[in-house]
């Protein structure tokens, strides 16, 4: 593990009304986190574009880009200028027919250190990922970069402990959920309050189970009937809420993340070393009848 302590930063912004637009401000936020001095900067699910799965609309498919495409290739010249990595989620054409929710992870000399594939697909009301998001094929391989070995997952991935686990025992140091969720606004006076804590809780619990940094973008801004939340957070290896973002405002968060104590929390918490690997063949299973 490092030893070393790396500023990371997060942005989590409000759609700016097209893709062009979008770039440029966040460009600007990213800037921001840099002039702050963040290494590592995270931006949230599917940036550069509108939320695109509230409908089954085959027009939404001209958002995506080859892993080479235009949005990649700017944060490729930004990470390269302010010499950060930047985690950039994208809405990937992969071949004719085939479309992946992805992140490309920009060194910071402005080449791709690695690239992943959303896993878990969700198919809930005002979230169809099914219709545009193939499953991801490359697993759960922490990413190596100059400022640390990052978990890379995307939203619905944040809700399983396995790929969290798998992540961790790869060598992963900051497990980063590029996310878009939010309110349906016809549920968030009554479920609201209870919905945002358990996505809290439930990376909250990586950071512990794994003793790991946890770091998770969220977007934030009303798109169509969905209200998403923000409150984008960086949390401790031993859980603990470092910094959280507001829930209307697009913003920027810097925290200054020592991954030494990756170590000091383990030996103290020594669940790796108590796992009993011996035992749970049960977990390839589907349920256990």
């Amino acid at each position: 593990m490092t030893s070393q302590n790396v500023k990371v930063g997060l942005v989590q912004s409000v759609y700016a009304g097209s893709p062009a637009a979008m770039l440029d401000h966040t460009g600007g936020m990213i800037e921001r986190a840099v002039a702050e001095g963040a290494k590592i900067v995270c931006l949230q699910e599917v940036f550069a574009m509108p939320y695109p799965c509230q409908s089954e609309d085959h027009r939404n498919f001209d958002f995506a880009e080859p892993l080479d495409g235009p949005t990649v290739q700017r944060m490729q010249l930004l990470a390269k200028r302010w010499e950060c990595v930047i985690v950039v989620p994208m809405f990937e054409r992969r071949a004719p027919g085939v479309y992946h929710n992805s992140v490309v992870v920009v060194e910071c000399d402005g080449t791709i250190a690695g690239v992943y594939r959303k896993m878990h697909i969700p198919d809930d009301p005002l979230f169809y990922e099914k219709f545009y998001f193939t499953p991801g094929d490359l697993g759960f391989k922490p990413i190596q970069t100059r400022y640390g070995k990052l978990g890379v997952g995307i939203c619905w991935d944040q809700w399983f402990p396995e790929a969290a686990r798998l992540f961790a025992l790869a060598g992963a140091e900051i497990l980063i959920y590029p996310t878009a969720i939010g309110w349906i606004l016809e549920e968030k006076d009554e479920f609201g309050a209870g919905q945002r804590d358990a996505w809290q809780t439930a990376m909250r619990a990586h950071a512990i189970a794994n003793g790991l940094w946890l770091v998770a973008p969220n977007r934030v801004g009303i798109e169509g009937e969905i209200e998403f939340w923000g409150s984008s957070f960086i949390a401790s290896p031993r859980g603990e809420m470092v910094a959280q973002g507001g829930d209307q405002e697009s913003e920027v968060l810097c925290v200054e993340c020592n991954l030494g104590e990756i170590d000091v929390v383990r030996t103290h918490w020594p669940f790796l070393r108590d796992r009993r690997i011996d035992a749970y063949d049960g977990l390839l299973k589907r349920w256990i009848d």
